[in-house]
């Protein structure tokens, strides 16, 4: 009962800071006793938690290492200020290779090392740091610490929980998205040959047949104008066939995990890749995350495929594209008639307890701290940084609305509400890895779309093998039915 004691004092102290708030306020007494449940609308939680910490860590002279990926102490200033300035706990700050941030705590745990007490993995990398155990779940200090309907307001949480437990935080709304330039998408001149040419409006395409057709349809490097600027590096590519292929209407692996990628869907949807590809501007195929952003600023290519980071840079005064694009959902298909776009999450950052802390409850309560409303409203805001908005609150910002702009808001948060989830499973890396592996093999000509397909299949088979097939098969079937309906009532097994 010692925490519940600990509880009660914090929130007297809370109530009578906000008034009449006291009265929604309920302390709980059953099976999860913990320091009050009020919600994000009844006051700062924030502050709430810095009264636990201040409460329980009082007189010591702890301290938190926190692993970040490279780029993202702008984001996490604000917050660690708040928390060594409120709670008296020192936070240092480790940044990792942003490609790189969730094989160096993987290492770093199977090293035995207790470098870290929280992370900021990628969010498509979790299932596997929980397999190697390199994340503690923290299921316990929800049920004592989480207030109720904390997670009402966060939009997407499909990569926070594996196999019925809670390993993290999301802090990233990383929906994947489109942009397009105004200068091209609404020019009369070339709107009417475009509508004289095939017949329709040129306007924010929802198929991948459209989007393609539109990128061709502007590449003229003899004036200076390009296509597109998607993504051919191998780490990067993987993504756009992964929607590409849902949007033909299968499921990439049957609810037995047997592979359905190397058929005709998968191979027509890598052969579209190929073809596209001559419109897009020189030095695509070495591209990075930056120098995408870089080349599309200048304001002379037609497409570009991102989410919240990439606004973040171009709707920034260093680029030529500010207040100048329109931004769509990623494409789907075509289904009945009906045009079904895919919204997929692509990325993310997630806050997690290291395995190793010697402090998880007090890392677990930081993560908690930076992940409240008031806290994750002050990270997003910041121009410098990837975090990108994610909780429902953050959408009624004006400085995030400034930061973002209104019109790409909007679709992000179309995006995030509906989107598919990454490929959440044991192995999901090598999954990947190889699929990736096959995909340029393809883009460089160096394989057909069916034999690197089939390479692929064949290794994927191999790998649910060591992962245990019984086993993955129940976290697919379970992921499967974590696909947004719209999504999941058009896609298919073949057998």
């Amino acid at each position: 009962m010692a925490q519940l004691k600990v509880s009660a004092q914090c929130l007297s102290r809370r109530a009578a800071l906000v008034g009449g708030a006291s009265s929604a306020i309920s302390v709980s007494l059953g099976a999860s006793p913990g320091w009050g449940k009020p919600t994000a609308k009844e006051m700062h939680l924030d502050n709430i938690v810095v009264d636990v910490v201040k409460e329980k860590f009082s007189g010591s002279s702890r301290s938190l290492v926190v692993l970040i990926p490279s780029g993202s102490g702008a984001n996490l200033a604000p917050i660690v200020a708040a928390f060594e300035k409120q709670a008296s706990i020192k936070i240092q700050l480790i940044e990792a290779d942003t490609d790189g941030i969730n094989t160096e705590l993987m290492l770093d745990t199977m090293l035995g090392s207790n470098k870290y007490d929280v992370a900021l993995p990628a969010t498509f990398g979790l299932s596997d740091l929980v397999l190697a155990k390199a994340v503690l779940p923290l299921d316990a200090y929800q049920r004592r610490y989480e207030p109720d309907g904390f997670r009402k307001g966060i939009l997407y949480q499909g990569g926070d929980e594996f196999e019925g437990r809670t390993y993290g935080y999301q802090t990233d709304g990383d929906a994947y998205l489109m942009f397009y330039n105004n200068k091209m998408l609404h020019n009369s001149d070339l709107q009417k040959r475009y509508s004289d040419r095939y017949g329709v409006v040129l306007d924010i395409p929802l198929t991948w047949g459209e989007l393609d057709r539109q990128m061709l349809f502007f590449h003229n490097p003899d004036r200076n104008c390009f296509g597109g600027a998607m993504f051919r590096t191998p780490q990067y590519l993987v993504w756009e066939w992964w929607i590409r292929f849902h949007a033909k209407g299968l499921w990439p692996l049957s609810a037995e995990m047997a592979p359905q990628i190397d058929g005709d869907a998968g191979f027509a949807a890598l052969e579209e890749m190929i073809s596209v590809t001559q419109a897009f501007v020189p030095g695509t195929t070495s591209m990075g995350l930056f120098e995408n952003w870089e080349r599309y600023a200048r304001g002379d290519i037609y497409a570009n495929i991102g989410w919240g980071g990439t606004q973040k840079y171009l709707n920034s005064a260093k680029s030529k594209m500010r207040g100048k694009m329109s931004f769509g959902p990623i494409p789907g298909g075509k289904f009945g008639g009906e045009q079904i776009p895919m919204p997929y999450f692509n990325w993310g950052w997630s806050y997690v307890v290291s395995a190793t802390s010697s402090e998880p409850e007090l890392a677990y309560l930081f993560a908690l701290f930076a992940a409240t409303p008031e806290m994750s409203t002050r990270a997003v805001r910041q121009i410098d940084g990837f975090f990108d908005p994610f909780r429902t609150e953050h959408y009624d910002d004006p400085s995030i609305k400034q930061v973002y702009s209104s019109s790409f808001l909007k679709v992000q948060r179309e995006s995030l509400e509906g989107a598919i989830p990454d490929f959440y499973l044991k192995g999901r890396s090598e999954y990947f890895n190889a699929l990736a592996e096959g995909l340029d093999q393809a883009l460089q000509g160096e394989m057909t779309p069916e034999a690197a397909l089939r390479r692929v299949a064949q290794n994927w088979q191999l790998i649910t093998s060591r992962a245990g097939r019984g086993e993955q098969i129940k976290r697919w079937r379970k992921l499967r039915s974590q696909y947004p309906y719209a999504v999941r009532r058009v896609l298919r097994d073949l057998t």
